[in-house]
C-alpha cells in the first residue's frame, strides 16, 4: 500500500467522506432544523387548515351515512357508500360522460393551443396585440363565460343560429338548433366552450416552452437541410416533450374536475347528458343532503382519475427513456 492511499485511509473524512460530527455540531445543526420548520410555519398553517384538513374530513365522511336535516347522531359505516356505487349505474354514466369530456376537450385544447402557440412564437407584426387577445378568455370568470356563451347558443337569439341561416345552413326559425337542449348537441356544444375557455392558458405554457428551446439548434437543422416539419419533429418537439406532458396531465384533472362552466351552461341537462361527476355529486349532496355518499363519490373519482394518471406518465416516460 503506498504511503497516501494508506494516509487517506486514516484520515477521516479523506476521498470526499465527511468527517463524523461533534456532539456540538450535532445540537447547533438540529437547532437549524428547528429555526426552519418555525419560519415555515406561517406557511404550513394555512395549507394544514384550509387544504389539508378538509381533505382528511371528507375522506372520513365517505365511510359514514352523514345526511342533511337528520336529528341522530351520524353513524360509521365502514365501506357500505363504497358498495352502493359499484351498482349505482347513474353515477358511473356521470363518470363516462366526464371522462369523454375531459379527454375531448385536453386534446383539442392541446392541438389548438399548440397550433396558436407555434403562431405567436414567430416574429409577427403586432405578435403583441395577438398575445394580448389570447389571453382574454382566460382573464374571464367562469360564470362570465357560461352567460356569454349561453348567449351565443341561444336557439332565437343566438349569433350562432343567426349565421348558419345567413350561409343558408338552416332555413327559417323553424329550424333553428336549441344547442344547450337537443341531446344530440348539448355535449359537444360544451365541450367547445370548454376548449376555448381553457385554451389560453395551454397556449401561455407552450409558448414558454418554445421559447426555450435554443434557437441554434434550429439555425442548425436549416442549414443541414431540415424543411419545417423536420425541424419541428427533431428539434421543436423533443425538446417541448417535458412541458406537454406536464400541462396535458394537469389539464386533464382541471377538466375532469370542471363544474362551474358546465352547471352555468346546462346544469347538467338534458335528461343527464353534460352531468359531469362533480355535478353528479353536488346535487347529492346539496340537493338531496346525501353527505356521505357524495363523499364516497369524490373518493372514487380521486382514486380512479389517480390510477389513470399514473399509467399515463409511467407510459410516458418510459417512451421518452427508449
Amino acid at each position: 500500500m503506498s504511503l497516501t492511499a494508506s494516509r487517506d485511509s486514516a484520515v477521516p473524512g479523506s476521498r470526499g467522506t465527511p468527517p463524523p460530527r461533534t456532539p456540538d455540531e450535532r445540537k447547533r445543526v438540529l437547532g437549524l432544523d428547528r429555526g426552519a420548520w418555525f419560519l415555515l410555519l406561517p406557511a404550513l398553517i394555512p395549507i394544514l387548515i384550509l387544504s389539508v384538513g378538509p381533505l382528511l374530513y371528507g375522506v372520513s365522511l365517505a365511510f359514514t351515512d352523514s345526511q342533511a336535516g337528520r336529528t341522530s347522531p351520524t353513524q360509521f359505516v365502514g365501506l357500505d357508500n363504497l358498495l352502493d356505487l359499484r351498482h349505482d349505474g347513474l353515477f358511473w354514466e356521470s363518470f363516462r360522460i366526464g371522462l369523454t369530456w375531459a379527454v375531448c376537450v385536453t386534446a383539442l385544447q392541446f392541438v389548438l393551443a399548440l397550433g396558436l402557440a407555434l403562431l405567436l412564437n414567430q416574429n409577427l407584426r403586432f405578435r403583441w396585440l395577438a398575445r394580448t387577445l389570447a389571453l382574454v378568455p382566460w382573464a374571464m370568470p367562469e360564470v362570465v363565460v357560461g352567460i356569454m356563451w349561453r348567449l351565443v347558443y341561444h336557439p332565437d337569439a343566438g349569433i350562432l343560429n343567426k349565421t348558419l341561416t345567413q350561409f343558408g345552413v338552416i332555413h327559417g326559425p323553424t329550424e333553428n338548433i336549441d344547442w344547450l337542449s337537443d341531446l344530440s348537441y348539448a355535449l359537444p356544444a360544451v365541450i367547445v366552450v370548454g376548449v376555448w375557455a381553457g385554451m389560453p392558458q395551454t397556449t401561455v405554457v407552450l409558448l414558454a416552452g418554445l421559447q426555450n428551446v435554443p434557437h441554434e439548434l434550429r439555425e442548425a437543422a436549416q442549414l443541414d437541410g431540415a424543411g419545417l416539419w423536420r425541424r419541428f419533429t427533431t428539434v421543436t418537439w423533443p425538446a417541448l416533450k417535458p412541458v406537454v406532458l406536464s400541462i396535458t396531465a394537469l389539464n386533464f384533472i382541471w377538466n375532469f374536475n370542471s363544474f362551474g362552466l358546465v352547471y352555468v351552461l346546462t346544469q347538467g341537462g338534458p335528461g343527464g347528458q353534460t352531468r359531469l361527476p362533480m355535478l353528479f355529486a353536488y346535487e347529492e349532496a346539496f340537493k338531496y343532503g346525501q353527505f356521505g355518499y357524495a363523499a364516497a363519490m369524490g373518493l372514487v373519482m380521486v382514486a380512479v382519475i389517480a390510477v389513470l394518471l399514473t399509467l399515463f406518465l409511467r407510459k410516458r416516460l418510459k417512451e421518452d427513456a427508449v
